[in-house]
């Protein structure tokens, strides 16, 4: 699964195709036979440049043995699995390193269990497929067709399995019950989704926002329909069927499985995170050997077929891997439950997985019959394995399908326009919209600046080697990174820059303007003003008392005075303390995300109560004081201070409006 501490970095409109599927229930016509109108067709595949090495297994296990060993020990990463499958045969099936640090397993691609997170959602999406394959599953139809509870429209639109399948169901992003290394914690992904129902924050097929929630409704989807439970129907008709021996979404893992169970880790000289229990199932659950992975590769590069085994139809298999969604610009689009991973001028598609521990990525050149998957059981030094997963495909392709890249440039002039349009402050399609954790929109709101040379600079997207990546603009709206694959495009109405991704991430989510009043280009300094004014506040007032009473003063106020004077002191101290308790609640939760829990519950309900009685009880005995200040004989710098206070309290009453601090529910 996609960790939520990337979804601040950036760790995703589209709008609707044709319909092709039927509805529900047996039909004598197939439900799928061929592609819509408008999907991408098979295309020829590109002439390999002369020189080109040829990709042979001694060849690419050469490759592998000069570039992975290395960068798991620089990395400080424990071990991975990698596996490349060519015209239906296992071309390359490696481990390296580690599967546990302290006995020194080392990784076996036939008996190792990695945990590849959120490329799990590969195979709902093929059991979804199956069904619409049979005609029990309509891709159009409103979801609620499915469930035993109800999805609450948006404007008078449903959901649908297409929108899910292309995470433009709009949902906001739910975090509670995300992942647990505690045994019993998280409860049944069923249970999960009837608790709360996240807000649709967009329009269907307008946004995409990346969603576990909506990939476990599908999974419910696919057990309400079938009449079997997930992890049972997905070992009859997928991982059986495929002779994936040593494949399971169950938690924990079946018992003869347990020994196979690589160990996770944040880093490969820190402790072990244990087995991570997924709260939305369906949507990252799994587990799997190298060689399980490659079987289903080979599946969905062969028409869905390995051997005499088939799990879709050739056409159903067309359809899913060519069905894609408009996005912006050239940018990588969304297929139906893949993103295209183009490169080099070839088609493919993929998707990518993140735990605490493990970190995968899946990859199909789909012209070229040619599958890569990796998966790490350690984030590494600095989230080394980011930049590992992505340069071992990238070099995968330069390697084996070269291509020349882009020379085209944008005219200096109208570059420089089209980068000032750029600038400003852009919000995460993906994140938590109505609840408390909002707040972390304020601080992982995306700034894009220029350079000394009036050239893009994007912080939450630098380059392998940590620095920021070198853009130029190869066509209106359209950057390509000098130093490697990556593009940004933006979207323009009405001469405004007003939406704007990147190919990492572009399939499922996107950049928009932040609205004003949320805006962290002024509202992270008027926070910090407002810290300030209440933090001096606060000190001064046993300091001035010291003070007095070494000198031998007194404080000449009347009794109103004297109460709003000390009252306002505990008001900016009392706001203080609920702020920092807020600060320290959310490092707690998202630094272990056991703490994303309902245990958790009594602190939210404790802060959010104190909120109101701070912030706004606060505000009004500022106020109150401001007022009195002013109709009384004190001097100019106690009157100026107490409007400074007003302002300073107004400040955090704002942003705890804003980013739903004062509010109530333990739901996000």
């Amino acid at each position: 699964m996609r960790s939520i501490r990337f979804m601040l970095a950036g760790l995703l409109g589209l709008a609707g195709l044709a319909a092709v599927a039927q509805q529900v229930g047996p039909r004598p016509a197939d439900p799928i036979s061929e592609a819509p109108a408008g999907a991408a067709s098979a295309t020829a595949v590109p002439t390999v440049p002369e020189g080109t090495p040829e990709m042979s297994a001694e060849n690419v296990n050469t490759w592998l043995d000069g570039f992975i060993p290395y960068a798991l020990a620089s990395g400080d990463l424990a071990g991975g699995v990698i596996v490349i499958v060519k015209d239906g045969e296992v071309l390359a099936e490696r481990g390296f390193g580690y599967a546990d640090m302290a006995r020194r397993t080392p990784v076996d691609p036939a008996g190792t269990l990695f945990r590849p997170g959120s490329v799990s959602k590969l195979f709902t999406w093929t059991a979804v497929m199956q069904l619409v394959e049979q005609g029990r599953l309509d891709l159009d139809a409103d979801v609620n067709t499915y469930l035993d509870f109800e999805i609450p429209a948006r404007g008078g639109e449903p959901v649908t399995l297409r929108n899910i399948m292309t995470h433009t169901a709009g949902f906001e992003e739910q975090m509670k019950s995300l992942i647990s290394t505690r045994d019993g914690v998280v409860p049944s992904y069923q249970d999960l989704l009837r608790r709360w129902v996240p807000h649709r924050v967009f329009a269907p097929g307008t946004t995409p926002a990346y969603s576990n929630y909506a990939t476990s409704l599908a999974g419910y989807v696919v057990e309400r329909v079938s009449g079997e439970d997930f992890d049972t129907y997905v070992e009859r008709h997928i991982f059986g069927p495929l002779g994936m021996r040593n494949s399971t979404f169950r938690q924990p893992v079946p018992q003869r499985m347990v020994p196979m169970l690589a160990t996770g880790y944040r880093r490969a000289s820190g402790t072990p995170v244990d087995f991570e229990f997924v709260g939305p199932r369906p949507a990252g659950s799994m587990s799997a050997t190298g060689a399980d992975m490659a079987r289903f590769m080979i599946a969905h590069l062969n028409g869905g077929a390995i051997g005499d085994a088939r799990i879709l139809r050739p056409e159903t298999v067309q359809l899913m891997h060519s069905t894609a969604h408009p996005g912006i610009g050239p940018l990588q689009r969304m297929v139906l439950g893949f993103y295209e991973t183009n490169l080099n001028g070839r088609r493919a598609i993929g998707h990518g997985g993140d735990t605490v521990g493990f970190h995968s990525d899946l990859h199909l050149f789909i012209d070229d019959n040619v599958g890569i998957f990796v998966s790490f059981n350690a984030g590494g030094r600095q989230g080394a394995v980011g930049g590992l997963r992505s340069a071992i495909v990238d070099q995968f392709a330069d390697r084996y399908f070269p291509a020349p890249r882009d020379a085209r440039r944008v005219d200096a002039d109208t570059a420089a326009e089209h980068a000032r349009m750029m600038t400003g402050t852009w919000v995460n399609s993906r994140g938590a919209f109505s609840s408390f954790m909002n707040i972390l929109e304020l601080l992982g709101q995306v700034k894009v600046g220029l350079n000394g040379d009036g050239g893009l600079v994007v912080p939450f997207l630098p380059g392998l080697n940590g620095e920021p990546r070198r853009w130029v603009e190869v066509e209106p709206f359209v950057w390509q990174d000098l130093d490697s694959h990556e593009r940004l495009a933006a979207q323009v109405v009405d001469g405004q820059a007003v939406r704007f991704s990147t190919d990492t991430v572009s399939p499922f989510m996107v950049f928009d303007r932040a609205p004003w009043y949320k805006n962290s280009a002024w509202l992270m300094p008027a926070l910090l003003f407002a810290l300030a004014v209440l933090a001096l506040t606060a000190i001064f007032w046993p300091v001035r008392a010291l003070v007095r009473r070494r000198f031998g003063a007194t404080l000449t106020l009347e009794k109103r005075e004297l109460l709003s004077y000390r009252l306002v002191r505990g008001a900016a101290l009392f706001i203080l303390l609920v702020l920092f308790g807020w600060m320290f609640a959310i490092q707690t939760m998202m630094g272990d995300f056991n703490n994303l829990n309902p245990s958790f519950d009594p602190v939210i309900y404790t802060l959010q109560i104190l909120g109101f009685v701070a912030f706004l009880g606060g505000f009004g005995v500022i106020l109150w004081d401001a007022w009195l200040v002013w109709r009384g004989k004190r001097g100019w710098k106690a009157k100026v201070w107490s409007l400074v206070l007003v302002l300073a309290a107004l400040i955090v009453v704002w942003v705890g409006f804003a980013f739903n601090l004062l509010s109530l529910g333990a739901n996000y």
